[in-house]
């Protein structure tokens, strides 16, 4: 089921304002897999590496980059990570300084702040920002439906 923006964002809206009764629910948290299928992803993307992103970047998949005025779907992500690897681009360090999850039956919203560090040409930049990202268990499974990233540096 492919969801509209507006409705993926009144859905989000409903999570959100849903935390303060997700927490009394008491029910402890092993983030370790989720963490882990979060920091694939990125590192999936910076590699282009196909086979990781199909696998948990999924058909129906919406991201919003700061400062970039389209949002992307699925084929748009592979593409900037085919995009960015053949340039010449390449990962030097990925960290995640300050990491927050919520967790609603088998979806779970991740906050972030994120730093990026990359080499071209063999001049490295420093990228830092914040991370919104939608994970949603399927088959024992974490998927990455979604996300929304800013810049800050």
């Amino acid at each position: 089921m492919e969801l509209k923006p507006i409705r993926l964002t009144l859905i989000i809206g409903l999570l959100i304002a849903g935390a303060s009764s997700a927490k009394l629910n008491g029910q402890p948290h092993n983030d370790t897999q989720l963490l882990q299928v979060r920091d694939a992803v990125w590192r999936a993307w910076f590699s282009d590496d196909e086979k990781t992103l199909k696998a948990l970047v999924p058909p129906g998949t919406i991201v919003i980059s700061g400062g970039e005025e389209k949002w992307k779907h699925q084929a748009e992500v592979f593409q900037s990570a085919a995009d960015f690897r053949s340039g010449g681009n390449r990962l030097i360090r990925l960290e995640f300084p300050h990491t927050e999850v919520q967790h609603f039956g088998d979806v779970a919203i991740v906050w972030s702040d994120y730093l990026v560090e990359t080499e071209l040409q063999g001049r490295r930049s420093v990228f830092t920002g914040r991370a919104s990202e939608i994970f949603v268990r399927q088959n024992s499974q974490w998927i990455n439906p979604g996300w929304h990233t800013d810049s800050t540096k």
